[in-house]
Parts: structure tokens; sequence; C-alpha cells
């Protein structure tokens, strides 16, 4: 079943957070997070943004932020997840997809 679409209002706080594939890792070095760190100060930049909080896990992250825009949310969304999975991808030299895990 489709997820229904959401009402993203300026103004709003929002949790947001983004999990790897397959239970994969996102980060497996102190700099890993550190790239991704420097991304989302990039990302905030491009987008007008509110950032309260963050956290970053192994395998996904949370953010606590307000859009000051509408259409802002799934903007630095797709911008942040698209830019963070080229870096990783680009570093570590694979490319990983649903389905696949990181011992194959």
């Amino acid at each position: 079943m489709p997820r229904s679409v959401r009402a993203i209002e300026a103004g709003t706080v929002y949790h947001v957070l983004k999990r790897a594939n397959g239970r994969m890792r996102l980060f497996h070095k102190e700099r890993n997070y550190a790239g991704f760190l420097k991304v989302l100060a990039h990302g905030l930049g491009r987008y007008p943004f509110d950032l309260f909080t963050y956290c970053l896990m192994p395998n996904h992250w949370h953010l606590l932020l307000r859009p000051n825009q509408d259409r802002a949310l799934a903007r630095l969304m797709g911008w942040l997840g698209v830019t963070h999975v080229r870096r990783h991808h680009a570093h570590y030299h694979h490319e990983a997809g649903h389905g696949k895990s990181e011992k194959e």
C-alpha cells in the first residue's frame, strides 16, 4: 500500500530519520561522521532550516528541524540523501541497494 502524501508546512518542527538498506552501516569511521556533518551544513546553507539537534548512529541518523519554506524539507532530504550516498559509494567503491548486504 503506498504511503499517503504528507503535508509539510513551514514553521513546523519535524523529526526526520534515515536508515541504511539492509541494516548496513552508514558510518564506518569517525571521519565518516564528520563528512556527513559537512554535507549537512552545506545542505542547511542551500535550504532554509532551523536545525535543533541531530543524532548520528552507525546505520541511521535523526534530525530535529524546522523548515522555513513549505517545500524545503523534501528538497533538503532528497539532496542530503543523494549527496551522502554518492560520497559513501565513491569512498568505499561499491554500490549497494535493496536486498544487498555489506558481506556480498
